[in-house]
């Protein structure tokens, strides 16, 4: 027998589907919902269906956008010579925080990999290669993360490429900062001693 109202139980269903949440995290914010002003829980489900309804894919580079072009590709700052490839948009707010990078991106939404059945046409490399045709690009910068698939996928990008006069770069990996040699996986090292640099 459930132990909890219909309602509850479909809220702790729907809750639990979300990634990182398990049943019991799931009963807490079901809880939490229940306890709050419902003045509260009314803003929540209309930012949830604001944020479903209003926000869509760049038309340029397939990051998540409220208008036709996201605010990277509508600025007039950016260095549009220079492109970075990210699997997903998330990839782009960890690299936007560093205030390092001013130039374009591009998301694939994944990776190629043909063990989960996911091939080139997959994910956005069609598009990614008719804006290196079509616009002045200099540089694409390869940010795909560093397993087997984001390995895979960037060597592909590399190949893919080679028509263009435009370098292809890979972000550098190894090992990171306050990190200890000791606990180091021995890929992490190898990065690092592949992309040592002269101080």
């Amino acid at each position: 027998m459930n132990s909890y109202a219909g309602p509850i139980a479909r809220l702790i269903n729907e809750f639990s589907k979300l990634p990182g949440i398990g049943k019991r995290t799931a009963e807490r914010l079901a809880y939490y919902i229940i306890e709050t002003d419902t003045e509260e829980a009314v803003k929540l489900s209309n930012a949830i269906i604001e944020t479903k309804e209003k926000i869509k894919f760049c038309s340029k580079c397939f990051n998540l956008a409220e208008d036709e072009l996201c605010e990277i590709c509508q600025s007039t700052k950016r260095d549009r010579t220079t492109i970075c490839v990210v699997e997903s948009p998330k990839d782009i707010i960890s690299i936007e925080r560093t205030k390092e990078y001013i130039g374009m991106f591009h998301v694939l939404h994944g990776h190629i990999s043909p063990m989960d059945g996911i091939g080139p046409d997959d994910i956005k490399l069609r598009e990614l290669i008719q804006r290196v045709r079509d616009e002045n690009v200099k540089e694409v910068i390869v940010a795909t993360n560093p397993t087997v698939e984001g390995e895979a996928t960037s060597m592909y990008i590399s190949k893919l490429l080679k028509f263009s006069d435009a370098k292809v770069t890979r972000l550098a990996h190894g090992i990171p900062i306050g990190g200890n040699l000791e606990y180091t996986d021995e890929m992490t090292l190898t990065k690092a001693f592949e992309g040592r640099i002269e101080i």
